[in-house]
């Protein structure tokens, strides 16, 4: 599966709070976005998933993606609200639900924090799965009900700015 480049990333143009924790801006640059995820220990559930959806080598590509990763304790916090959802999601039989969901935490383009700023709250912008995420910048920024928790991780091909909770397309 090929992310297609330009999709709607004008409204999107800094989601993210400059007043939110600093990213890690040189010591990923030599990193894409997988390897940057699987370096950082935090993600293993989002690895395995992104696997299972067969979406490796397209996170591994020229990009630029922005990616909302949720943490491995946003998994687990997804699955403590709806038991199995994470095994039932990882079978092979789900796998075009699965890259939904995934495709929903990525968006097309390079969006560093220090553009929030020029964001309304409650701006929609698109995912690369073409469903629109709300952005908030009131009582810190969040994508939909996501918290973001730390911002601007530079990768070769992108950026990665850390959630809270799994994203869900409605």
């Amino acid at each position: 599966m090929k992310i297609q480049k330009g999709l709607s990333l004008i409204a999107f143009s800094g989601i993210l709070a400059v007043a939110l924790s600093g990213g890690a801006k040189a010591q990923n640059a030599h990193k894409d976005i997988v390897d940057t995820a699987v370096a950082a220990g935090s993600f293993k559930t989002l690895v395995a998933a992104v696997k299972a959806a067969g979406l490796v080598e397209t996170l591994k590509g020229e990009g630029p993606f922005t990616v909302f990763a949720p943490t491995d304790a946003a998994f687990q916090k997804l699955e403590k609200a709806k038991p199995g959802i994470i095994a039932t999601l990882l079978k092979p039989e789900n796998k075009e639900k699965l890259t939904a969901v995934l495709t929903y935490h990525v968006v097309s383009g390079k969006v560093m924090a220090a553009d929030v700023l020029k964001l309304k709250s409650g701006t929609k912008v698109k995912a690369v799965n073409g469903k629109s995420i709300t952005v908030s910048v009131k009582h810190g920024v969040k994508v939909d009900n996501a918290k973001v928790i730390k911002t601007d991780i530079e990768c070769t091909n992108g950026v990665i700015h850390v959630i809270d909770t799994v994203l869900l397309p409605k």
